[in-house]
C-alpha cells in the first residue's frame, strides 16, 4: 500500500482563531529502479530520484520511463513492484523496480549518459530540440478542434477532480480531457512534472497511448520538460494555467502542438498552431 498523501500538522492561525491542524501534502522521495536481464542473470540498476507525493507509483516509474525514451510499450514491462521484503513486513514504499521482460536491451552507457544531463531538470537550448528529432519525434498532425468555452471550462472541471488540493491547497494536476472538454483523468503531485508522467504512465501501461484527440491541462506554468513528455504521448493540445517558458513555446511551434497559457478567468493565450481552437 501506498503511503499517505496528506498528513495533518499542528498551526497557529493568525487572525483566525488559535492553533487547528492545518492538512499538508505529503512530500517523500522515491527511487526508481531497471531490474532486467544481464549475461544471463538478473541484475538492477537505480535510475532516478524524485520527490513525490505517494500514490500512483507504478504510473510515475512507467510515465518517467517512457518520457526519457527508456520504455516504449507495456509489454516490455514484466511487473512494477515496491523493493523490500512484503511478506516479511518490509517492504519500501520509497523504492520502486520496475522488471524488464527478458530480452528487452537495456543501453547501460547511455543509460548513464542520459541521466547525467538530466539530473537538474533536463539539458537547454537548442540541444534539447534537435535531440528529440534524433530520437524520432515526428511534429503532431492531429485534426482536433477545442472551441472557447470548452477551454474556459477546464481549470474548473480540473479542480472539481483533484481530491488532496481541496484539502490542502498544495498540489499540482494534469488532466487529460477529449476534445468536447469531459475529463477523463487526473494525476496529483508536488511536483508538476510527477503529476505529468503519473498521468502519461497510467495511460502507458493500460495500452492508451498515443493520446490522438485529446487535451492536457497543467494545474501550472508550462515547461520545456512537460511539453516534452507530452510530445512522447503525442498529444495534440497543452492548456496551462500558468505562463509558458520561452522553450516551451519553441518545442510547442516546431512540433506542432497547440499551446494555451493563461487559462483562467474566461481568458487564455494561444502561444502556438491556433488552428485547433475555435475562438
Amino acid at each position: 500500500m501506498p503511503g499517505r498523501r496528506t498528513r495533518d500538522i499542528e498551526v497557529v492561525r493568525i487572525g483566525g482563531g488559535g492553533r487547528a491542524d492545518d492538512a499538508v501534502a505529503v512530500e517523500e522521495p522515491v527511487e526508481i529502479r531497471l531490474g532486467f536481464e544481464r549475461r544471463g542473470r538478473r541484475v538492477q540498476k537505480p535510475v532516478s530520484v524524485t520527490m513525490r507525493t505517494p500514490g500512483n507509483d507504478f504510473e510515475l516509474a512507467a510515465g518517467f520511463l517512457f518520457a526519457e525514451s527508456i520504455l516504449t510499450s507495456a509489454d516490455q514491462v514484466r511487473e512494477i513492484r515496491h523493493c523490500g521484503d512484503p511478506e516479511a513486513g518490509r517492504e519500501n514504499d520509497n523504492v520502486v523496480r520496475v522488471e524488464l521482460a527478458d530480452g528487452v536491451d537495456v543501453q547501460l552507457m547511455r543509460l548513464e549518459r542520459h541521466f547525467y544531463t538530466t539530473s537538474s531538470c533536463g539539458v537547454c537550448g537548442k540541444t534539447s530540440l534537435e535531440a528529440l528529432e534524433v530520437t524520432g519525434c515526428a511534429p503532431i498532425d492531429d485534426p482536433i478542434r477545442l472551441s472557447a468555452d470548452v477551454v474556459h471550462a477546464l481549470p474548473d472541471k480540473a479542480r472539481s477532480a483533484q481530491e488532496i488540493f481541496a484539502s490542502t491547497g498544495g498540489l499540482h494536476a494534469a488532466a487529460l480531457f477529449d476534445a468536447d472538454g469531459t475529463l477523463l483523468d487526473v494525476r496529483e503531485d508536488v511536483g508538476r512534472h510527477n503529476a505529468m508522467d503519473k498521468l502519461v504512465g497510467s495511460r502507458f501501461l493500460t495500452g492508451d497511448l498515443p493520446m490522438r484527440g485529446r487535451v492536457v491541462l497543467l494545474s501550472g506554468r508550462a515547461s520545456f520538460e512537460l511539453l516534452q513528455k507530452a510530445l512522447m504521448a503525442r498529444v495534440p493540445v497543452v492548456a496551462a494555467v500558468g505562463a509558458p517558458s520561452s522553450l516551451a513555446v519553441e518545442l510547442a511551434e516546431q512540433f506542432g502542438i497547440t499551446l494555451l497559457g493563461f487559462v483562467r478567468a474566461e481568458r487564455f493565450n494561444v502561444y502556438t498552431h491556433p488552428r485547433r481552437i475555435d475562438a
